[in-house]
């Protein structure tokens, strides 16, 4: 990969669009699926429970959360309108049923009403935000009092391996995004470390690793 092709996939990582963004979402989907995957189980989701997604991609994993129960009910925010369009097709049965709404956000500007969801999780968001104060705090305001935070990222040990990390990502070792959270009045009650079954990258077979933090409200 040569530095223009890694900086155009930073940015199609960071904000898919057009034809090359709806195949990054896709790949995103397989990459990511066992860190999506062991995200939802700590979420624990409950019948009649709420959840918020901050950057969904193409909606691939929703229906893992709403097909536990029917009372379930998912809202995905996204930064990229080309991931909400890709959400909403993907997901369109579970919107008929009223279970399932997509919309264009950042996650600095939330358009909820507060204490609003039981709880809230986004994976491989972190490295982008650039108003730590502003995204921390209007995701505080929108869970409930007892609710459930979960942010899964890369670990920075990691994400150094890749060659287009250094175009436009804040990365974050695991003592790093503790304190971060801390900082920001998060109560950090779990820290898990996961390391993904081995993939091909470019010719070169790695191991992904994955940060997935569990926390409440201060």
């Amino acid at each position: 990969m040569n530095e223009e092709e890694a900086k155009g996939l930073a940015q199609q990582l960071r904000k898919p669009e057009g034809e090359f963004g709806v195949q990054v979402g896709e790949r995103m989907n397989a990459g990511n699926q066992f860190m999506n995957r062991n995200t939802i189980e700590q979420l624990n989701v409950q019948p009649g429970h709420h959840i918020l997604e901050i950057g969904m991609g193409n909606g691939f994993f929703v229906k893992e959360i709403l097909e536990k129960d029917p009372s379930i009910q998912y809202t995905g925010c996204d930064f990229s309108t080309l991931m909400v369009k890709e959400s909403i097709k993907m997901n369109q049965e579970w919107i008929e049923r009223g279970q399932a709404s997509f919309l264009h956000s950042t996650a600095d500007h939330l358009p909820f009403e507060d204490h609003r969801f039981d709880s809230i999780f986004t994976i491989n968001t972190l490295y982008f935000w650039e108003h730590l104060e502003k995204e921390l705090a209007e995701l505080r305001r929108v869970l409930k009092p007892d609710g459930k935070f979960v942010l899964t990222i890369r670990p920075k040990k990691y994400m150094e391996k890749l060659p287009f990390t250094q175009y436009g990502f804040q990365m974050y070792s695991r003592q790093e995004v503790v304190q971060l959270l801390q900082n920001h009045r998060w109560k950090v009650v779990e820290v898990i470390e996961k390391t993904d079954p081995p993939i091909d990258w470019f010719g070169e077979v790695m191991e992904p690793e994955s940060l997935i933090i569990v926390c409440k409200t201060i």
